[in-house]
């Protein structure tokens, strides 16, 4: 992955034999000013008014650095597959997609500024958000004023309801709440320590935790929250080992984890204490090694391990295009999928890429993807849930939740 702050890959149809897009414009630089800018004939058709064009025009925001950034890659790759998929089928209401892919990465006002790019000089038609609720929570006025629809794909704490905003992650009620309770059934768990990045996601998904888990009759034996990318994690392990818990709950995000998953096991941690970790997929797993995975779990609405004909279906398309040593695709990176599966269902039921009669058509909808049958309602998803314990390198399914 590049390392220029500003970064976009662009999609079309896939006519460049094996890659998505032409070379020229798999990776391009957009700190220069536009007028330094070449495009190739490919995009002539692409000015005009937006809504005009014969290209709809979205723009994923995609966390290609910083903690989440393990997951840029596989996150586009999902993305470019949704986008090639549909444009096979003839793109969204006979337009075909033009994806490009910002960095959404590093200090949140860099983040606003190339938002405000994407919308006022790039003329985007959508956005497509695969990274952090912090971004989100920031981006919602711009997509208020801007009146721009904006899909937001990953696990998130729940609660949203800004107009033109879509959510359709895992959300702790349904993510969180039956894994707590089976945690204190089938294991035996009554104390928890909770442990997560600062910022919103983990902060509101705490607070729907500890309900969940006084549901039990457990208790909160300690709860901290630990600065984005910090990598040092001896003083919280010794916080967890004098609380001695019996889950530690897990809301570090990206590389963040990693670490601090790594230093538990080789703190001698793993083999006495469950982890349960709530943002979590097999990109994580390859960080933290196999033998550092005991006792790990994982709730999620898709693991490849599901073995469901939508998710395997996914998987070989994915495999034909990138090759077998494509990055892993996990739950976090699947969701840029699901995303577009979302918006050519919505687009289909309403007839319009409008902005008003596009989430209204979003709203008590029912869509089709690698999760198998997705429920809209409220701005918000239902989907199958499953409950997993790492077995080294791969989750194996324990139940649907």
């Amino acid at each position: 992955m590049h390392s220029t702050p500003y970064v976009m890959a662009r999609t079309s149809s896939n006519r460049y034999g094996g890659l998505p897009c032409p070379p020229s414009l798999l990776f391009r630089n957009l700190t220069s000013a536009r007028s330094d800018r070449v495009f190739s004939p490919m995009d002539r058709d692409g000015f005009g008014p937006r809504g005009a064009r014969s290209r709809l025009r979205i723009a994923g925001f995609v966390c290609c650095t910083g903690s989440p950034g393990m997951w840029g890659p596989a996150a586009t790759s999902s993305a470019q597959l949704a986008v090639a998929d549909i444009n096979r089928r003839g793109g969204i209401l006979g337009r075909e997609i033009e994806f490009s892919v910002y960095d959404a990465g590093g200090p949140i006002e860099e983040v606003l500024d190339r938002a405000e790019q994407a919308i006022a000089s790039d003329d985007v038609d959508l956005i497509m958000g695969m990274h952090t609720s912090a971004v989100r929570v920031a981006l919602r006025g711009l997509i208020t004023r801007s009146k721009i629809p904006y899909i937001y794909t990953p696990v998130y704490e729940g609660g949203e309801r800004t107009p033109g905003v879509i959510a359709i992650g895992e959300t702790p009620r349904w993510q969180n709440r039956p894994s707590i309770h089976w945690l204190a059934e089938a294991k035996r768990a009554s104390r928890w320590y909770l442990i997560g990045s600062d910022y919103v996601w983990p902060w509101q998904s705490h607070r729907a935790v500890k309900r969940y888990i006084k549901e039990t009759g457990g208790q909160v034996v300690g709860e901290e929250f630990v600065p984005v990318g910090e990598d040092n994690h001896e003083a919280q392990l010794e916080r967890i080992r004098a609380a001695k818990p019996d889950v530690v709950l897990i809301s570090l995000i990206g590389t963040d984890s990693v670490t601090f998953n790594r230093a538990f096991a080789d703190a001698g941690l793993a083999a006495t204490t469950l982890r349960f970790a709530g943002c979590f997929d097999e990109t994580a797993l390859l960080g933290i090694g196999a033998d550092k995975t005991e006792n790990l779990y994982c709730a999620s609405g898709y693991f490849p391990s599901v073995g469901s004909r939508e998710g395997d279906d996914f998987r070989e398309r994915y495999r034909a295009m990138f090759g077998a040593f494509a990055p892993p695709v996990g739950s976090c990176s699947e969701s840029a999928y699901e995303g577009f599966c979302l918006l050519e269902a919505a687009a289909k039921r309403a007839g319009t890429l409008d902005m008003r009669p596009l989430l209204a058509a979003a709203d008590n909808l029912v869509y089709r993807g690698p999760r198998g049958p997705v429920t809209v309602r409220s701005g918000h998803a239902r989907m199958p849930m499953y409950l997993a314990e790492a077995d080294g390198l791969d989750f194996r399914v324990i139940k649907p939740i």
